[in-house]
């Protein structure tokens, strides 16, 4: 069988494409390129370039693919683009997502995998935020995702489907293989923007916010290396296939680090002391966001291998100096 990857020309869906193709599995990429690139999905990979949101062309997929499972990443995902633009995030991550769900029970689809986020949550009363708490998204990114969330539900009650909702906390980081790594040039993860920063490839880094209740200001955060994430995405697909029911996990570390400190992990592993300008507080960011990470761990079997926001560094200057040279070459 076949696993429809949306999205899967970028950052986190590119290497669900890599890690999938890296277990024998077939691999059809539908990615409309509008941020990611033909050049990261893998050559044994199907790249069909489109919108997931065009029912003919996702039921036309599905009749030339003998697709059972789907791991849909594609979405808009910048929270302050969110806030002055909520209109094309709702079109994009949630009506979109309602035809492609709506063409996967047509097509008798079974198994869908969804790529949800830490912004559900809102500002949680307490850390680590677990998934039984309100949700309370303080941004429209937050509720697009959290729509989707919804719909899967119902269609779960209504249908034969059933579902793995993974809300991603930070993720950052590249394949340790040196194969694909964040590839934007418009990226806002911090870790990506402190690496370029670091290279010389950006003039500095600001830091959006200094005065929230942190311990140093700045924004805390739970930072997952991606090929980590990207192997819950694996098990879930395993649970799912092996007839495990619909689950909603956190995809986290449960250990939070401020901004701040992540940009001295930066500098020194770099050794660059790069220019830090501090700045206000951008719309729609919460003070702190730590995953509740014990679900993953005990329904799905994960463990993580790749804990280490140095190496997590590492790997991302790693790349960031790769994809430099291929662009100058």
């Amino acid at each position: 069988m076949t696993v429809l990857v949306t999205g899967g020309a970028g950052y986190i869906g590119g290497h669900m494409a890599l890690a999938l193709l890296d277990q024998g599995e077939e691999v059809v990429v539908l990615d409309n390129l509008s941020t990611g690139f033909a050049w990261a999905v893998p050559p044994a990979a199907k790249l069909i370039v489109g919108d997931f949101g065009d029912s003919a062309l996702v039921d036309q997929i599905f009749a030339d693919h003998r697709i059972d499972a789907i791991a849909h990443f594609a979405a808009k995902i910048v929270v302050p683009e969110s806030v002055s633009d909520p209109l094309a995030y709702y079109l994009n991550n949630t009506a979109k997502a309602r035809n492609l769900l709506e063409c996967a029970v047509k097509a008798g689809v079974k198994q869908f995998i969804f790529s949800s986020t830490a912004a559900v949550y809102g500002e949680p009363a307490e850390n680590p935020v677990f998934e039984n708490v309100a949700l309370a998204p303080i941004n429209p990114y937050g509720r697009s995702k959290l729509m989707v969330e919804w719909m899967l539900a119902d269609v779960a009650a209504a249908h034969q489907l059933r579902y793995v909702v993974l809300r991603y906390f930070n993720v950052a980081g590249a394949d340790p293989a040196g194969r694909l790594g964040q590839s934007s040039p418009v990226a806002t993860h911090l870790i990506k923007v402190a690496v370029q920063a670091a290279l010389g490839h950006r003039d500095g880094l600001d830091v959006f916010g200094t005065d929230y209740p942190t311990p140093d200001g700045s924004c805390v955060r739970d930072y997952i290396q991606v090929t980590d994430l990207v192997d819950a995405h694996l098990l879930a697909l395993a649970h799912l296939r092996a007839g495990g029911g619909s689950l909603t996990c956190n995809c986290g570390y449960g250990r939070g680090l401020s901004v701040l400190e992540v940009v001295e992990v930066v500098k020194k592993v770099s050794g660059v002391d790069f220019e830090v300008r501090l700045k206000g507080r951008r719309p729609g960011d919460p003070a702190s966001l730590v995953a509740g990470a014990d679900r993953v761990r005990q329904e799905l079997g994960w463990t993580p291998k790749h804990d280490n926001l140095a190496e997590i560094v590492e790997q991302a200057l790693s790349w960031e100096r790769r994809l430099h040279n291929r662009k100058a070459g």
